[in-house]
């Protein structure tokens, strides 16, 4: 069920933005590992002396990277205190003042006031609020402007080819938060940014013998944004929200869903170039008939690659989850294609947490 007092209309993401500790080297492992393309930058060259930035690009997905150029900032201190993650989710929007303004006088917290940035190309009005974590939402309009992204970025010199690994947009954002904060951020996308929530899950749909959390799915009003909340609940042993949490630091953003238009091969290009995915126990295969009836790909080969299948009313989706891609056992991506299911492989909860466990045990975080 949609808001009916949604008055936030926002067209669709327009960027993601990581704090990272290296830009450039962090740049060069998602052009090599997941098929992006640097397209431009921005730093000392282009006239910033405070920090560096690098825009990758795989169709409608973009990717921002950013390293301070200085040792004390917001930056480096949201690296110092998180480790590399997402500080910025960034919605185009046609009126960057009007979203700014309604979402503040409905509660939410300013961080940065409706500013309007310019260069040759035309200009851009920009504008953000806080949200959980140190993560911000940011309304970028961007009708009136020309560049390549935003003003003092330059193009990236390209200095190979690259494969396509047919990646095509952001199918979700996952938020971790704490103890008993799900609703409370689930109540603010609904009244503050005119979200409804379009599934539920508690901690008997997400448990294993010894682990469980609880999720709420929010979807916004052209339903081209979903931000799934996940939040701890009691189990035997240290939940992986928990993990993350002790490790972020806080809440934070968990992981992004690519979707891809071909999963198997883009699976197959990323793990050719080293990309580590959990692994599931080949018995999970064993009843995939029986769960989800007939599928078009090859049993075989979404075995040896380790793609997961689920099955809704609607159709399936396949989806298989990488390893943590930072240092901490923080942010990770999730590779999906949908055959018609539009929910979120509810089926494959129970192996995918599973999963995890194992991984948290060779951490001994567990």
């Amino acid at each position: 069920m949609q808001n009916k007092n949604n008055n936030l209309p926002l067209l669709e993401i327009d960027f993601i933005e990581f704090y990272v500790g290296n830009a450039k080297q962090a740049a060069y492992f998602y052009q090599d590992y997941f098929g992006f393309e640097i397209i431009a930058f921005s730093g000392l060259e282009t006239g910033d002396k405070r920090k560096i930035s690098y825009l990758l690009v795989q169709h409608n997905i973009r990717l921002v990277l950013t390293s301070s150029l200085i040792p004390n900032s917001e930056i480096s201190d949201h690296v110092k205190s998180h480790g590399d993650g997402v500080k910025f989710i960034a919605f185009l929007v046609e009126d960057s003042k009007l979203a700014y303004l309604n979402t503040v006088n409905k509660g939410a917290e300013k961080y940065l006031l409706p500013k309007l940035i310019h260069d040759k190309n035309g200009e851009i009005i920009i504008s953000g609020i806080k949200v959980y974590g140190d993560t911000v939402h940011l309304f970028v309009e961007r009708k009136n402007y020309n560049g390549i992204f935003l003003p003092g970025f330059k193009k990236f010199k390209k200095i190979k080819s690259q494969i396509d690994f047919r990646l095509k947009n952001i199918d979700h954002v996952v938020a971790n938060v704490g103890w008993n904060q799900m609703n409370k951020w689930v109540n603010f996308y609904s009244t503050v940014m005119g979200f409804s929530n379009l599934i539920t899950f508690d901690d008997k749909d997400i448990s294993t013998k010894y682990t469980a959390l609880m999720s709420k799915v929010m979807i916004n009003s052209n339903n081209k944004i979903k931000f799934p909340i996940n939040e701890p609940a009691k189990g035997i042993k240290k939940s992986q929200i928990e993990e993350f949490i002790e490790f972020y630091n806080g809440s934070g953003c968990q992981h992004i869903a690519l979707l891809s238009e071909d999963i198997i091969f883009s699976v197959k290009n990323m793990r050719s170039k080293g990309v580590e995915f959990l692994e599931v126990p080949e018995t999970y295969y064993d009843n995939l008939f029986e769960r989800c009836g007939h599928i078009d790909e090859d049993i075989s080969i979404l075995t040896n690659l380790g793609i997961l299948v689920d099955k809704d009313e609607e159709g399936y989706l396949l989806q298989i989850f990488t390893k943590p891609v930072m240092d901490r056992p923080t942010f990770f991506f999730e590779i999906i294609q949908r055959k018609g299911s539009n929910s979120f492989g509810k089926g494959n909860f129970k192996a995918l947490f599973e999963a995890i466990e194992l991984e948290q045990k060779k951490r001994g975080t567990i």
